[in-house]
């Protein structure tokens, strides 16, 4: 079922690049995600090279609208939802509501003082966080703490080469509390998580796509999360017919690494 469910996305979003209609930034953000490696159903991996199995406690910080909490339960595993917005964690109950036989808690709390048990989590999942935190070594450490021996994480920020680049373009509040407090370089992104206690698996670079977006959109006077601009319309059509291309794959992947919009490293507790 789960592996159908996206197969028709796949389907939708290559229709979407390719037609005259106006384009859903977010469908072809989708597509980008798959081919970068990300909710891969069919080998039952949130990430490449992170599988996800019904037997794992999976501890979602700063869970957002709840996307990542609903595949991980639908891929069985049981799911701690935690964010610091109530809106957000409002709409991660809406969506896992909607999941069959889901399995999950949801907890309102900061990232340096989790409402959960020292070594609960098989796999712990965190995406964007860091740079809000007013002491990354202490959430990290927190992170360290849940985590049973061998769990995975799984943890992303901004990259650096992208954040240079936006910190020129958004108003300057988008570098204030409580949107970014930091960049982080990737050497230093690497030394946080092992000073925690974790060691580093792997280190990948993702969505140049998002990073062009981004730069673009804060020069188009429109709503950040509604709005639509010809710019943006351009740029998403531009970049669905890059992933098209025989090669695109290749390109996609050299520009990744370029100027990613995120950086991800897959880490595990000894």
């Amino acid at each position: 079922m789960l592996q159908r469910m996206f197969k028709k996305l796949r389907s939708i979003v290559r229709r979407m690049s390719r037609s005259d209609e106006p384009i859903d930034y977010r469908a072809v953000g989708l597509r980008d995600a798959l081919r970068s490696g990300w909710f891969r159903a069919e080998t039952g991996e949130l990430f490449k090279d992170f599988p996800i199995a019904s037997s794992d406690t999976v501890l979602d910080i700063g869970c957002g609208d709840g996307g990542t909490s609903r595949y991980c339960c639908s891929l069985g595993a049981r799911v701690i939802a935690i964010d610091l917005d109530p809106a957000r964690l409002a709409a991660t109950q809406t969506i896992l509501r909607s999941q069959p036989g889901a399995e999950y808690i949801i907890a309102r709390s900061s990232a340096d003082a989790l409402p959960v048990a020292s070594e609960a989590a098989d796999k712990i999942v965190c995406t964007e966080v860091l740079e809000h935190v007013d002491d990354p070594a202490k959430v990290l450490d927190e992170f360290a703490r849940v985590g049973k021996r061998g769990a995975r994480y799984i943890i992303s920020v901004p990259d650096a080469a992208s954040e240079h680049v936006l910190k020129r373009l958004a108003p300057p509040e988008a570098y204030e509390k409580p949107n970014h407090v930091r960049i982080i370089e990737r050497n230093e992104f690497e030394r946080m998580i092992a000073a925690a206690g974790l060691r580093v698996e792997s280190h990948a670079y993702y969505s140049f796509y998002w990073a062009v977006w981004n730069a673009i959109v804060w020069k188009c006077n429109i709503d950040f999360d509604n709005g639509h601009h010809p710019a943006l319309d351009h740029w998403a059509r531009s970049w669905g017919a890059v992933l098209d291309l025989p090669e695109g794959k290749a390109v996609q992947d050299a520009l990744n690494m370029a100027m990613p919009k995120s950086q991800i490293i897959i880490a595990s507790k000894p």
